[in-house]
């Protein structure tokens, strides 16, 4: 491409569909680096502000559509599942149409499906856009690894995966409080809306600021049989952890659900060995600084994502706090993370990985036992400086995490490891949750059971039920209808307190579950190129 057709306007399209990043560097120098990093980020920050906003609509989208419980559910798994299905789509992707038109499409599709979704009059076709939307933010987050891996020198890799962090983090910090704000002055329509005006930016910009496809990479065929056996492996294993809660484990759907997930999960891995152009190379997977990295992202995802599950849980059912102020104890804890990112990103380029991801993950099993010990009265600042030292833990990790395991593989294998690796953490967002919902209500009813046993056979609760039946009798209550209402005062008491120790249990679990992460954390020594500058 020629200086004097960049200069005649924008970019001028070419057979790869689009400039070559040579070409966007001869025309905006330096700065493109920060200009495509920008871009991806307004896609990115999109999809996954749809992402979290929604949460505080599903009740009134529920009421609205008529959809139960496991239906309503759907609406997340079915986000999530596609989220992580789509992000091993990311490399062939780009290989095959390039940076922009990958970019440009996702957020398309994502933009047709918001405009649907909040149009939406049956619970099917909400469900189908919802698919739709964590399909379009899967191929969307790959693809910002990738570019920022390939625009950045890799002394500058970091600050960069700090900066992108920084915005992503931030969405999911607010959104919460705008879509309570939107539900409450608008509607649950107003939710699925609030995200065009980004992406219709992000589009604009990726017209000007996205490359094509790299030259020296050939368009590769698409591996359906790959595919089918993935969303067969993530439709029917989420949807059997989800059942699994209503049907009953032992229950033939659910063991029918499991097994062919098992199956198809098995025959995924054997395909992907044996597939000419795989949906993950299993090659990254050889190195082992990479699969460090993957292990720990695993267990990040299950820790974030499952932690994010069962803290609004906890506040409204523990503590009693209502909607809006179980956002607020979480917001303090978003807001500095965002910051924290922009730190960490810095340090992963100057000190080798293992260091902040060790440093992260102690500090976040510091505040899962912290929460451990939550109760009644647990004060609110006193909660919210717990959940705080978490996301601090989270946010020097995550950089560094990522910064580690695409610093083990060479420049070929970037698209498949920018892949790799955040669908290794978006399925440990996936496990997490659902093992988490289940673990939660497991020990919940095993401390019940226990508690009951006390409340049937113990002296002291004996005396406090005859104690009540005397006050109901002096309210004027008579004995048949007192002795109920003391029962059900003692029943509704040990509901609270298994509740709570159940949760006690979940984050003790999720405590545990990071410090595991820290073996496979200590593998990643590789020396950085900062420091190598120096």
């Amino acid at each position: 491409m020629s200086d004097s057709a960049g200069q005649r306007g924008g970019p001028v399209p070419s057979r790869s569909g689009g400039p070559s990043v040579e070409a966007l560097f001869e025309r905006y120098g330096p700065a493109f680096r920060w200009l495509v990093t920008l871009t991806a980020l307004t896609g990115t920050i999109s999809c996954i502000l749809s992402s979290t906003i929604v949460n505080v609509a599903l009740p009134g989208i529920m009421g609205a559509l008529g959809m139960g419980q496991e239906e309503g559910q759907l609406l997340s798994t079915g986000f999530l599942a596609a989220n992580t299905g789509a992000m091993l789509l990311n490399a062939w992707a780009v290989d095959r149409f390039g940076f922009r038109y990958t970019y440009l499409g996702a957020i398309s599709i994502f933009v047709v499906a918001s405009i649907l979704a909040g149009m939406a009059s049956s619970a099917g076709v909400m469900v189908a856009c919802r698919v739709a939307q964590g399909a379009a933010a899967g191929l969307l987050q790959p693809l910002s690894m990738q570019l920022i891996f390939l625009v950045f020198p890799p002394e500058r890799r970091g600050t960069a995966m700090g900066m992108f962090s920084f915005g992503v983090v931030m969405a999911p910090a607010i959104g919460p409080a705008l879509g309570g704000v939107l539900v409450d002055e608008f509607s649950w329509h107003a939710v699925f809306y609030l995200c065009l005006p980004t992406a219709f930016l992000g589009m604009a910009m990726g017209l000007f600021f996205m490359p094509g496809k790299r030259d020296q990479v050939a368009g590769r065929s698409f591996d359906w049989l790959g595919c089918l056996l993935l969303a067969t492996t993530l439709g029917t294993l989420l949807t059997g952890l989800t059942d699994g809660q209503h049907h009953g484990w032992g229950s033939n759907r659910v063991v029918a659900e499991l097994v062919v997930a098992l199956v198809a999960g098995v025959g995924f891995l054997g395909w992907q060995l044996a597939a000419a152009s795989p949906l993950m190379d299993p090659r990254v997977f050889a190195n082992r600084g990479f699969a460090a990295a993957a292990m720990v992202a695993f267990i990040y995802g299950a820790a974030i994502f499952g932690s994010t599950y069962l803290l609004p849980l906890l506040v409204q059912i523990v503590q009693g706090y209502t909607p809006t102020r179980s956002g607020l104890v979480l917001m303090p804890a978003g807001l500095v993370v965002a910051f924290v990112f922009l730190l960490a990103g810095r340090l992963a380029d100057f000190i080798p990985p293992w260091l902040p991801v060790c440093g992260g993950l102690t500090l976040f099993a510091l505040s899962s036992w912290l929460i451990g010990g939550v109760g009644t009265d647990t004060p609110f600042w006193g909660l919210a400086w717990w959940i705080l030292i978490g996301r601090i833990g989270l946010g020097f990790t995550m950089p560094s995490m990522n910064v580690g395991a695409m610093r083990a593989l060479p420049p070929r294998l970037f698209g498949q490891g920018a892949g790799s690796i955040n669908f290794v953490r978006m399925l440990g967002g996936a496990f997490g949750t659902n093992l988490l919902a289940v673990f939660l209500e497991r020990r919940t009813q095993l401390h019940a059971e226990a508690l009951n046993r006390f409340i049937d056979g113990g002296s002291s609760t004996l005396e406090a039920r005859r104690l009540l039946e005397q006050l109901y009798a002096i309210g004027g209550l008579p004995d048949l209808i007192a002795r109920d209402a003391a029962h059900d005062f003692l029943q509704r008491i040990v509901s609270a307190q298994a509740g709570m120790l159940g949760f006690r249990d979940a984050f003790l679990a999720v405590g545990i579950a990071c410090l595991l992460a820290l073996l496979p954390a200590l593998t990643l020594r590789q020396k950085p190129p900062g420091a190598i500058r120096r």
